[in-house]
């Protein structure tokens, strides 16, 4: 019986394709709309997670001053660290992997004829480690280097392409204004951060070649601490907020001159914004299958209209009013869910090519596809229920007489 019924309802709608295709164009539309939208919206919150897992793992950053407060974005300035609380943090904190005293400055790289402006980091080789940055070629800082301050560098992709091309940089010296230094590596390509910096477009140099020849102080600009794998990085940052009061003599009730940013705590804050923005835009699109649902409605009252007489010869041969409810009830339903079908199709075909254009991962949810099919499904069930209702209750006399 249901079978019969369903080759009916695909009869009918095959009588009038065109018709039937702009009934469903709302169903497709909608469910296309929001399987695009979510899936995008997947794929920003995994690039971000990317990005920021670039920047280091289990990364903590200590840095001198209140961060951005108060009117304005204005940042508070406080006396700058020193080598010895990086090495304090390193001595007296628990569950600490490697911890890296950053000094950074700007300079203009020069070989022969060409230079490029780049960022020169000064730290240790702890700093690859905090950020989880391995070499491609070369070596990193012997500990002669790293205590004399020796001018030897390591190059990111981006200074090694704009200098020496195709050439092997290693055992070339570059300057880096005043400091003159021989190149013993070249890191591995981490690409651009979420916040649109190139990561390598860098120079690293040991902390203290920095200070000696560039930044001419021994000032230590901030700490990069990576915790071990099973540590509360929370925990660590409390850890770390005592040490550094301590050190600092600051007293009790008075405000930090520093501050320290657990990396997870961005992740967790900009995925979360994600999110949101997802599930709003996927709300939006939903918005389009109510409108296809109506559409739907709006056909099947003319499609009854138009069968009138049709209802009335089979209610009046003995069909049951239950069997005609059931005949456009799954007429509707096999209308939004080719709709749903359809729109499925088009959601993910829409959805690889913006990942593609947009530069961001196709992240394949099948909770949202089954979740857009079954609520195209149920559009068709909701408003085709009252025109076929309204067909099943006809008055066979009334339908027969019907022009």
């Amino acid at each position: 019986m249901i079978w019969e019924t369903f080759v009916l309802a695909l009869r009918a709608i095959r009588r009038n394709v065109l018709r039937s295709f702009l009934t469903i164009l709302g169903i497709v539309i909608g469910v296309a709309a929001v399987i695009t939208m979510v899936t995008l919206g997947d794929g920003a919150t995994e690039q971000v997670r990317a990005d920021i897992s670039s920047l280091g793992s289990n990364m903590l950053q200590v840095r001198p001053g209140q961060g951005f407060r108060g009117p304005g974005g204005v940042r508070i300035p406080s006396e700058r660290f020193k080598i010895s609380d990086a090495q304090a943090i390193e001595r007296e904190i628990a569950g600490l992997q490697a911890v890296a005293p950053t000094a950074n400055r700007s300079a203009q790289a020069i070989i022969g004829n060409r230079n490029w402006p780049t960022s020169v980091m000064g730290s240790t080789n702890d700093y690859l480690r905090v950020r989880d940055w391995p070499l491609e070629h070369g070596r990193v800082f012997t500990e002669g280097e790293l205590h004399s301050g020796r001018a030897v560098c390591i190059l990111g992709t981006t200074v090694v392409k704009e200098l020496f091309g195709d050439q092997d940089p290693l055992g070339a010296f570059i300057r880096l204004d005043r400091l003159s230094c021989q190149v013993v590596g070249v890191l591995s390509s981490k690409g651009q951060s979420s916040f649109g910096q190139d990561q390598d477009n860098m120079v690293l140099v040991p902390l203290r070649a920095l200070q000696r020849r560039i930044a001419g102080n021994t000032d230590v600009e901030a700490v990069m601490v990576s915790a071990m794998d099973g540590v509360s990085t929370e925990a660590l940052r409390e850890d770390i907020e005592r040490l550094m009061r301590e050190r600092r003599r600051i007293a009790q009730g008075r405000d930090d001159d520093f501050h320290v940013r657990d990396m997870e705590e961005i992740v967790s804050a900009l995925t979360s914004t994600t999110r949101v923005l997802t599930a709003l835009l996927g709300a939006v699109a939903a918005v389009s299958l109510l409108v296809g649902g109506i559409g739907i409605m709006n056909i099947m009252l003319v499609s009854v209209t138009e069968r009138t007489r049709e209802i009335g010869t089979r209610l009046a041969i003995g069909a049951r009013e239950k069997e005609v409810l059931m005949q456009f009830l799954i007429e509707a339903v096999v209308l939004s869910s080719l709709g749903g079908i359809f729109g499925i199709a088009l959601g993910l075909g829409a959805a690889a090519l913006g990942a593609h254009l947009l530069g961001v991962p196709f992240v394949f949810n099948p909770g949202i596809v089954v979740l857009a099919f079954v609520f195209s499904a149920s559009v068709g069930v909701v408003f085709g229920f009252f025109p076929a209702r309204q067909a099943a209750r006809m008055d066979p006399i009334e339908a027969l007489r019907h022009e």
